[in-house]
């Protein structure tokens, strides 16, 4: 059985540890938080993901995975840390830096490293090669190298790791080969052999290609609400023509990918990715917008109060990563609105027992999330329990019957408030 040693144990590296030790793999698992280390190590899985807790209980049990905040020498190392953005929305590469740092005085010849972590182009040719041959090894002959980015939907992890496609980019064509198998140990998927800087630049454009036809959509709301015109209508019929298919608007972009990956296309090529800038700049531009059609809605007055629906930044996730929710909340509050919070699956400071505790005595009902709770909310006992039944639905969620006994709004017909 071969050893490999997977480095961060968030959203990506931890389900993929798990996947590996179920298929063959002796498994390390490092991270340096020692709160996430000693948690999962008492069977606490810190990620609300289905049947990730049951799987990994039982891999912890029989000690196919252990878990420690440093590395140790294995076969195959992998590295799956976080890579955020910077204050210049430049991708900070410190995590993984830190990551190479822990693993080099462990890796020795015939050593596979693969970086999941979500990286600019060029990053393992002109960054992370460059480190490991100062140490003496030459990639592609004593050690390989590949960037192996993950495609997978929270909420669906699990099932998504194994199925979907697999894009394995390695710096010479053995580092290819080298990953390949480890994916091929555990993926159904088709495995697409390529090379790094392609297998990096892959990934980031899936994001920016879905971040780009967002911000379409968002900017249809922001042109039609100018021109009494109703976005939504015009969506649904727009997407009757065989060959579009606009996405849906919303109140921002949220998570780790969307909202931060196509910054680091801009990064490496600034003066060619104005699309895909411009795009970013609508998309992260839209919580504002809707912090104006709140005003709009109900004013300013001092005492007001806002219940807020949904706080992660898609449905059905507990996922609060980039979420445009936090911003328009931090927005309105600082704007003097009383603010109520309710999302069935964020556990944080301030977040309600139920919407209907949200609701009582609010102004305006704005749903930020689309969970599947909120679609069929009781329209009736809203309108009771509010001082002014007006809701604006933000991710057009709420069932159209319910609806009826409401002052409702939504992306579509805000402009027709007045």
């Amino acid at each position: 059985m071969e050893k490999i040693c997977v480095i961060g144990l968030g959203y990506i590296g931890f389900p993929t540890a798990v996947m590996l030790a179920n298929n063959s793999w002796q498994v390390i698992g490092v991270d340096i938080d020692e709160d996430v280390v000693n948690k999962l190590n008492r069977g606490e899985i810190h990620i609300g993901e289905p049947d990730l807790h049951m799987m990994a209980k039982s891999l912890l049990e029989k000690k196919r995975i252990t878990l420690s905040q440093v590395s140790e020498p294995a076969d195959v190392f992998i590295i799956a840390v976080p890579t955020p953005k910077t204050t210049d929305n430049t991708c900070d590469l410190s995590y993984v830096d830190s990551a190479l740092q822990d693993i080099l005085p462990h890796i020795r010849n015939g050593n596979l490293i693969i970086i999941e972590s979500t990286v600019p182009p060029l990053t393992c040719d002109t960054i992370i090669k460059p480190i490991l041959e100062d140490r003496g090894f030459k990639v592609g002959r004593d050690i390989f190298l590949a960037h192996c980015p993950e495609r997978v939907l929270p909420g669906r992890i699990l099932q998504e790791i194994i199925e979907n496609n697999r894009v394995v980019g390695g710096c010479t064509e053995m580092c290819t080969q080298k990953a390949n198998l480890v994916y091929s140990s555990f993926v159904h998927g088709e495995i697409i052999p390529t090379d790094a800087k392609t297998a990096e630049m892959t990934k980031l454009m899936e994001n920016a290609f879905r971040d780009v036809n967002i911000a379409l959509s968002n900017e249809m709301v922001k042109i039609c609400n100018s021109l009494g015109i109703n976005a939504l209508e015009v969506l649904n019929m727009a997407n009757k023509h065989p060959r579009v298919n606009l996405h849906m608007p919303g109140p921002g972009v949220g998570g780790h990918c969307l909202a931060i990956d196509p910054y680091f296309i801009v990064e490496k090529a600034p003066d060619a990715a104005n699309l895909i800038r411009w795009a970013r700049k609508i998309n992260s531009d839209m919580p504002v917008y809707i912090c104006d059609k709140v005003i709009e809605l109900i004013g300013s007055s001092p005492g007001l109060k806002i219940a807020v629906l949904g706080v992660s930044y898609k449905g059905n996730v507990a996922d609060v990563r980039e979420s445009p929710a936090l911003e328009i909340i931090s927005a309105l509050k600082m704007k003097g609105f009383k603010i109520a919070l309710y999302d069935p699956l964020v556990d944080m400071e301030g977040i309600l027992l139920s919407a209907y505790d949200a609701v009582k005595g609010a102004d305006l009902l704005l749903i930020l999330s689309d969970h599947d709770e909120f679609r069929y909310l009781d329209g009736g006992l809203i309108c009771r329990l509010m001082r002014n039944p007006i809701v604006f639905d933000t991710r057009n969620i709420l069932d159209a019957t319910e609806r009826e006994q409401l002052n409702y709004y939504n992306l579509g017909n805000v402009y027709d408030h007045k």
